[in-house]
């Protein structure tokens, strides 16, 4: 009974789990990767203004980079790489960079203007894209450039204003008043020694007389 008890179990188990593998990969083969896009040279990128989004901007398909991935939409979907032309990994949501992407991008590219204004793009070769990408961010690069080549665009950051220095009031010297020193007083000597006094001068006065 026990070896037909073993038996069943290790039976079952050898059905279960190759029918689970095979659902697991039925789910991966269900998501189809995009096809590779031909460049002849590594392609050029521009940077939508008021982000540090990159995009190849002369190609059909939609091509980011951002944070030092490649990003594309695809049939619904979104994948990445670290190549731009390969090797593409399906992603679970939208980024969150795309958010802040204008659906008419493509238009302002052609026509040079970005909200109005005008919109001096300059290409940036992919390499230096790759390799300054985080250092550029973290420096404010694109608002220090021209900000991002939009004439009149203001830059997110608030620039500091320059502390005012406060002049000190021109004061006037301080007119040093004239004291007037107290004037020393007459000591009165008491009335009996003033009386003293007269009577001695008067017995000397006396005396010159006699002689």
């Amino acid at each position: 009974m026990r070896k037909l008890f073993f038996g069943a179990v290790f039976l079952a188990l050898v059905i279960v789990i190759p029918v689970q593998t095979m659902a697991q990969v039925g789910v991966n083969v269900s998501i189809r990767l995009p096809p590779p896009i031909g460049f002849a040279a590594p392609p050029a990128l521009i940077v939508l203004p008021k982000t540090y989004v990159y995009v190849v901007p002369d190609t059909d398909v939609d091509i980011f980079f951002y944070n030092g991935w490649w990003w594309r939409p695809w049939e619904g979907r979104w994948y990445r790489s670290r190549h731009y032309d390969s090797s593409w990994a399906y992603y679970r949501s939208v980024p969150s960079f795309y958010n802040r992407i204008p659906s008419g991008w493509r238009n302002d590219y052609r026509d040079h203007s970005w909200e109005g204004r005008q919109w001096d793009y300059q290409p940036i070769p992919q390499e230096q894209v790759q390799r300054n990408w985080s250092t550029w961010e973290k420096t404010r690069h694109w608002e220090k450039q021209n900000t991002w080549g939009v004439q009149g665009l203001q830059p997110r950051t608030q620039s500091v204003q320059p502390s005012r220095v406060v002049q000190p009031k021109s004061q006037a010297k301080p007119q040093v008043r004239a004291v007037a020193k107290p004037q020393p007083r007459e000591v009165q000597e008491p009335q009996h020694l003033q009386q003293q006094q007269g009577n001695q001068e008067k017995g000397k006065g006396n005396k010159k007389d006699k002689k």
